[in-house]
């Protein structure tokens, strides 16, 4: 029988740390946190947490092996996508690499940016 996307995820939240929107607020503060947009780089682009690297969800596990600064696994690492599916999948897969800090955010950046949470953009470029 086919597992959908939707009986994955709920899987993988079972076996993952999820943190509210405040909670991460809080956790971002720390020096040494990693913050990793797994969503696609034209969501990025729209807006994304303060500080956050965009590392899609299908390169993530590819790009985690090939650069070393990425491979501390005692790290702090937030992950989030739109609404918290494709974050639970990648927290998953990170913790199954290793890593051991991982917390998805609860509710993705619809819900950060709900809570009137900062938002960076990228500046706009002028043709003047």
């Amino acid at each position: 029988m086919l597992k959908t996307a939707h009986q994955l995820v709920q899987e993988a939240k079972v076996h993952i740390k999820e943190a509210s929107p405040a909670d991460i607020g809080n956790m971002m503060v720390a020096p040494d946190v990693l913050i990793i947009d797994v969503r696609e780089p034209d969501e990025y682009r729209q807006g994304h947490l303060p500080g956050a690297i965009n590392v899609p969800r299908g390169m993530l596990e590819f790009q985690i092996s090939n650069e070393a600064a990425l491979q501390n696994l005692t790290r702090p690492i937030i992950v989030y996508c739109k609404t918290s599916g494709r974050a639970a999948l990648a927290a998953l897969s990170m913790q199954t690499m290793g890593f051991r800090n991982v917390v998805s955010l609860a509710g993705g950046f619809v819900a950060w940016a709900a809570g009137n949470h900062p938002v960076d953009k990228p500046a706009e470029v002028a043709f003047d």
